[in-house]
């Protein structure tokens, strides 16, 4: 035992609370189980420190390959650089490893080492058997942490860790819930109470006590049949989660009532088939509040869950259907300030704030916050951020925003959240960050290696949903100088196209203003040509003045003063080549589809690059 250096000692100094820096200890057995609700299989262990050994403890699930791959085996002698203790149901200890390395190989060690006892605390004592513990997965709040475990702080407006603890279930997919950890599920006197995934519509009574996950604030309407107001909120119990919704009197009836993490019943309310488009609930059906509706408090210490997440990775975002509603997790890499909008149809007025988040994948996107989540926002030391129900676009390759129905919570007291912080103070801080906008490509579309040319692109069956981002070498044939100006807003935020008063001012719709100047834009058809075909692309100013060699002040000028000159810039830019970065989508228009190729970026050809890059696909040719 001497020649492996157990930490004696250190189990009984965990499991009683006390920190223990980086423990050496010998895993005598280990079984694999699988927790309800996951589909990542965990490998609980017994653990010595050569005076006890302790069998309430649990590998997380990213050192599962150390066990498939017989790095780790039994009687192994490990080093725990990273770990965590939590308390379950009846005040017993789980030991969760996070990170450690081995040191000596069971096969080497070929003993159990010491004469450990079982450990027999009072706190271990009320267990019943190995099946218990696997059905209670390891909790997050409320951590002890040894080595270098992870604990972190929520914000005023999440979970209030200090009433109540919570337990964070994971899966390898990503899907993540905190959940408080105080017991009692039979609300006392209150008659059956039925679960959430047991309503339909066709049930007449019924009754579910459900924790509120998410509240949105007071939306407003008005049209032809009038004006009214409505909010609504997110219900989860410990078997689903559903949406419900309250209308003008019910707004002053349980608005304020309501509260975020708070437990209630709820009773005599409307159900019907749930609308997709407009919310990330996994339900088919939704809730609507009504006159006869009962809301009553529920005092009683509650497990059910708080909120439950399926995240997307920031890379995964351009697999995502446009408009779809989903759940990210990120760092706030850059925070730009409060700005305010108009919208084109309600000319109102609207605030917004763009982040920029990052993760672990290398990539980063826009999220743009509304209104007094923009205004309330801090970004300062680059907080991680959680969104649950963020509406994806395509604007720009992709990019996020904030619904009034999402959830944003601020530095969440998840594992995942613990992990993200971690790695960007650690790594990610100084790393380079690959934008879904910087090249208009997306992170999966494509890129600059997703080479092909115009005939397989039309060879393929490009959809109207998600488009297609490639690049290719193309040739200018020709240029469509008709309609390629316009005369946009001189403002820089603003490119929306101005009218001409008549009276040497110009005004701008969208900004409500008059000016005595304009700037110009171009929007110019152009027809490519590569080796297979060629195709008609619209070019944007940034790409239309690198292929005119002129900026779009400069032609506008000569548009006035020189219209020889002006057609003279259109015929020397036809027949030079680029390395062009392109969109294509198929697009509606009086009922005919057409295949619309939108230009992103139009590029010199460095030769060097473009003729190593044609040696390596001869060279997969030959394979």
């Amino acid at each position: 035992m001497n020649n492996y250096n157990l930490s004696s000692g250190a189990l009984e100094s965990i499991i009683n609370g006390h920190n223990s820096d980086k423990p050496v200890l010998q895993v005598i057995s280990s079984k694999k189980i699988t927790a309800q609700g996951s589909s990542a299989d965990r490998y609980r262990l017994l653990l010595s420190d050569g005076q006890v050994s302790y069998s309430h403890a649990m590998l997380a699930t990213q050192l599962n390959t150390l066990m498939e791959s017989g790095e780790l085996d039994n009687l192994a002698v490990v080093k725990v650089d990273k770990y965590l203790c939590n308390t379950i149901q009846g005040d017993r200890r789980v030991m969760i490893l996070l990170d450690l390395h081995v040191l000596h190989k069971g096969t080497e060690v070929g003993q159990r080492l010491g004469n450990p006892q079982q450990y027999k605390a009072a706190a271990v004592q009320g267990t019943n058997s190995e099946h218990n513990s696997a059905q209670c997965p390891p909790q997050m709040p409320k951590q002890e942490g040894g080595g270098q475990s992870f604990i972190g702080t929520v914000s005023d407006n999440q979970v209030n860790n200090n009433s109540q603890k919570g337990n964070l279930n994971g899966t390898s997919k990503g899907n993540y819930s905190l959940k408080a950890n105080t017991p009692g599920d039979t609300p006392g006197g209150s008659g059956r109470v039925h679960k959430i995934d047991s309503l339909t519509p066709y049930q007449n009574r019924w009754r579910i006590r459900a924790r509120v996950t998410q509240k949105s604030g007071i939306r407003t309407w008005s049209n032809s049949r009038g004006e009214g107001k409505l909010f609504s909120i997110t219900l989860t119990d410990d078997s689903a989660e559903i949406r419900a919704t309250g209308f003008n009197n019910a707004v002053d009836k349980f608005y304020e009532l309501l509260e975020i993490n708070k437990v209630y019943y709820f009773s005599k309310a409307s159900l019907k088939t749930a609308n997709k488009q407009y919310t990330t609930v996994q339900n088919d059906y939704e809730m609507t509040f009504n006159p006869d509706t009962i809301i009553e408090p529920c005092d009683d210490d509650s497990s059910l869950p708080t909120m439950n997440f399926n995240f997307v990775k920031i890379n995964e975002l351009s697999n995502e259907t446009p408009n779809s509603l989903i759940d990210v997790i990120g760092v706030v890499k850059t925070c730009a300030d409060v700005t305010t909008i108009i919208g084109k149809q309600s000319q109102k007025e609207f605030t917004k704030r763009d982040l920029q988040i990052v993760d672990q994948s290398g990539m980063s996107v826009s999220l743009t916050l509304w209104g007094a989540d923009a205004q309330q926002f801090d970004g300062s030391n680059h907080p991680v951020i959680a969104v649950k129900g963020a509406k994806v676009s395509d604007f720009g390759g992709r990019s996020l925003s904030a619904m009034a129905s999402s959830q944003i919570i601020h530095n969440p007291d998840l594992r995942e959240g613990h992990m993200l912080k971690g790695w960007f103070e650690h790594d990610g801080h100084s790393m380079d960050f690959q934008g879904y906008r910087n090249d208009g490509m997306g992170g999966g579309g494509g890129g600059a290696t997703n080479w092909k040319c115009f005939a397989e692109l039309k060879s393929e069956n490009v959809g109207a949903d998600k488009p297609e981002y490639f690049t290719t070498k193309a040739t200018v044939l020709f240029l469509r100088k008709e309609n390629c100006m316009y005369q946009a807003c001189p403002t820089d935020s603003c490119n929306k196209k101005v009218v001409d008063q008549g009276n040497g001012m110009y005004r701008c719709e969208k900004c409500a203003r008059e000016f005595p100047n304009y700037k110009w834009r171009m929007i110019l058809s152009a027809n490519l040509g590569d080796y297979s075909d060629n195709q008609w692309v619209t070019c944007f100013q940034e790409s239309a003045e690198a292929m005119l060699g002129i900026s779009a002040d400069e032609l506008g000028a000569l548009k006035d003063s020189n219209e020889a000159a002006f057609d003279q810039v259109f015929q020397e830019a036809c027949f030079k080549s680029y390395i062009f970065k392109l969109r294509a989508k198929v697009e509606t228009y009086n009922d005919e589809s057409r295949l619309k190729t939108v230009t992103m970026n139009a590029g010199t050809i460095d030769f060097k690059e473009q003729s190593q890059r044609l040696i390596e696909e001869i060279n997969r040719l030959q394979i």
